[in-house]
This record gives structure tokens, sequence and C-alpha cells, in this order.
């Protein structure tokens, strides 16, 4: 894996505002896996969440970014996977959150419900802020283990 990959992915509700990331995060130096769609041809967004969670899990990628019209659809289906802690963010801080204190790998974003200029500072906030740790691991480690 790269240090600095990252996969992305869209249904069609996404795919004009997925187009607007892989341009700012190119232009930023991450290397981006683009998992489709292409186009504004219905499709179902699980099989691209799918493949992001898949992405990460395989080492091809260290995070994943997932549009779709509200958000809510794509971080469902990528937190079926035991080891990705997907976050539905609204904005900066939502997002500066999931990373600090859960260690978020796919960032799921609305593309109905953000403005451009809103889901690119969360993509930005994303890619830059660390996980903090300490008092935060432990419940991170509970996010992955299998429960009863």
């Amino acid at each position: 894996m790269t240090a600095k990959t990252i996969a992305i992915a869209a249904d069609h509700g996404g795919v004009e505002l997925k187009s607007e990331i892989i341009k700012s995060l190119a232009d930023s130096g991450w290397e981006v896996l683009d998992l489709g769609t292409d186009g504004s041809v219905s499709v179902d967004y699980p099989d691209f969440a799918k493949a992001v969670a898949k992405s990460i899990i395989n080492g091809q990628a260290e995070r994943g970014i997932l549009v779709c019209g509200s958000g809510i659809g794509m971080s469902i289906a990528a937190n079926r996977f035991p080891q990705i802690r997907a976050a539905l963010v609204h904005d900066r801080l939502s997002t500066e959150l999931c990373r600090q204190h859960n260690n978020a790998n796919v960032l799921c974003l609305g593309a109905r419900l953000l403005g451009d200029a809103t889901a690119l500072d969360c993509v930005n906030a994303f890619v830059t802020t660390e996980f903090e740790g300490g008092r935060h691991e432990r419940r991170v480690e509970k996010l992955s283990s299998v429960t009863d």
C-alpha cells in the first residue's frame, strides 16, 4: 500500500462531488483509487461501499471516502465490515472528531446535503486530522470486536 492512497466511490447521486474530491486530493498529493461509479445511471450504493471497504481491508488504501445523496446508505453499508469505521459527517468539526476520537477510516458525505465547499473542507479535515489514541484506543478496539 502506498502510504498516501485513498479509495473513493460514489453512487449516481454523488458522482459529481466525487470528481471534485478526486481533484482536490490529487492536488494535495494523495494517490486516489477511484472505484466508481462514473455516470448518472442508477446504481446500488452497497456495491460501492463494499469496494471501498475491501480496498482498505486488503491494504490497497489506508482510508476511504464514500459519497451518495445523503451519505446515510453508504455509511450503513460500509459499517457492515468490522474493520471499517465509517463516519457520516456534516461539517469540519464532526469530521475532526470522527478522526480524533473514533479513528474513522472511511468518510461518508451526502452530496445532496452539503455544498461543495463544506464537503471539501470535510475531506481536508479527514486527511489531516490524526487519531488521538489514549482514552479513545480501548473504545475504538471494541468497535471491531464481534458482539453476541
